[in-house]
């Protein structure tokens, strides 16, 4: 079997593309990316079970996405005509919106793009493919389900999260790991460096070579500044005691200061 282009690889750049989208007769992928993480997903075909309970999954978790500065994108050989009738049907019979762009690539020269025709599987129908694209439009991850088993899109985004953290605190995620959780900092190269790891305090060491440190936004910031409580301010003096041999007189305004 021979693909008509290799499929992508981890840490090749994302091809650029123009394309027909529900939202835009002239999309430009590189244009529309604007800077953003991009999980770019394949579906086999519009008005189908699996697919139509993937797209609404998508929508439901849309909003954590884009709180991560992740655009979600997806794409089948369909028409345009057919993924807005799903899409149209899907609001009225199930309540779901999508609101991101779906690509209609009905001369499958994006899915061909992105090696998401695998031939063995269908020669005219993309498998579930899901790239997942960093800012620099470098390709970060890539998972494939075949046609009969639908994606868990809730990995979709623990994947996009623990790369956004690998990226932003220098380490490496453990198994299972979710948001909030410990890392994996980089393991020592020299004896030096063996050291160095284990003097750090703040670190969970199991062994040289594994030790787990927080990663959170606190942990990347500059430390704390420690606050001094400031003083007691001086009570308000209570006014002078009436002399005994002439009766104390009313005065509400005393009597506001010494409540105060």
């Amino acid at each position: 079997m021979s693909e008509e282009r290799g499929l992508p690889r981890i840490g090749d750049h994302a091809p650029d593309f123009s394309a027909v989208t529900t939202q835009q007769t002239d999309f430009n992928f590189s244009a529309w990316q604007e800077q953003h993480w991009v999980v770019l997903f394949s579906h086999p075909a519009d008005f189908t079970p699996v697919c139509t309970t993937e797209l609404m999954a998508f929508a439901q978790l849309n909003e954590q996405f884009r709180q991560r500065g992740v655009k979600l994108i997806g794409l089948s050989v369909d028409s345009i005509h057919s993924h807005l009738a799903w899409l149209r049907n899907m609001q009225e019979k199930m309540g779901a919106t999508i609101p991101f762009p779906m690509i209609a690539d009905v001369d499958m020269r994006v899915a061909k793009l992105y090696g998401m025709i695998h031939a063995n599987a269908s020669s005219t129908a993309t498998v579930r493919a899901v790239f997942i694209i960093d800012p620099k439009r470098v390709i970060r991850a890539l998972l494939y389900y075949p046609l009969n088993a639908g994606r868990n899109v809730d990995e979709v985004l623990r994947l996009v999260t623990a790369l956004q953290t690998t990226d932003r605190f220098v380490c490496a995620t453990p198994a299972n790991w979710r948001e909030g959780e410990k890392v994996v900092v980089p393991p020592p190269k020299t004896i030096q460096e063996i050291d160095q790891v284990l003097a750090k305090t703040e670190y969970e060491h199991r062994d040289f070579y594994l030790a787990l440190k927080d990663a959170s936004p606190a942990a990347s910031s500059k430390p704390a500044e420690v606050t001094v409580p400031k003083p007691a301010e001086a009570a308000a003096p209570k006014p002078a005691e009436p002399e005994p041999s002439q009766p104390a007189e009313s005065t509400p305004s005393a009597e506001e200061a010494v409540r105060d």
